[in-house]
């Protein structure tokens, strides 16, 4: 939307553990861009939505943090991250010797080399047919009965050989929807369970 980007907006930027999918447990730095028209109902960053003017930095700015931070990943979420150009942020992370990750719906077509691209698509605004193609993992978060045919209809437009597939309950559902994913993923042994872990830990 923007060009190549030489300011990004970012709404915060941490060291934890990422908690989802794949690379649950591994250090990380997490770049959360501010901005995004999605709309899922049950975001747990809604304050990410809207982008400030003091949100924007200089790349120079954001490569030093990440950088400094010890981490050997950078986690590039939102927000939808998307919706920028990342390519020249890619490249300067990369060339710190960073492993570049990104956490997408794919409503838009990603800018930028990646190391490892968790799609993660929702219903609200649908990821784009290319967004399949390249992701190293699709992750999927399900808060009603209905997602669990929606799930199965959106895996099969993956062209990996090798897909990663995870479910994870909405947070304010997991209750009621962990054991129904326990029992889905028994039915079908190419599913994972992805939790939350980071929430359960009480760390970003």
């Amino acid at each position: 939307m923007d060009g190549t980007a030489k300011k990004l907006p970012v709404m915060e930027s941490f060291l934890t553990l990422q908690g989802e999918g794949s690379w649950t447990g591994h250090a990380a730095w997490f770049i959360r861009l501010a901005g995004c028209d999605v709309g899922c109902t049950w975001c747990d960053v809604k304050d990410s939505w809207e982008v400030s003017e003091n949100q924007w930095q200089e790349l120079k700015k954001i490569v030093e943090e990440a950088g400094s931070s010890g981490a050997k990943i950078v986690v590039i979420t939102g927000g939808e991250p998307g919706m920028y150009d990342l390519q020249e942020l890619c490249l300067s992370l990369r060339n710190r010797g960073l492993r570049v990750h990104i956490e997408t719906s794919g409503a838009y077509e990603l800018r930028g080399r990646f190391d490892w691209i968790c799609l993660s698509p929702k219903k609200f605004k649908p990821a784009l047919p290319s967004a399949y193609k390249i992701a190293d993992e699709l992750k999927f978060i399900v808060s009603n009965d209905h997602d669990f045919t929606w799930v199965l209809e959106q895996a099969t437009l993956h062209a990996s050989d090798s897909p990663e597939l995870y479910l994870q309950p909405e947070w304010s559902k997991k209750d009621a929807m962990a054991p129904k994913i326990v029992e889905f993923i028994k039915s079908h042994p190419g599913w994972a369970l992805s939790m939350q872990t980071h929430k359960y830990l009480g760390i970003p």
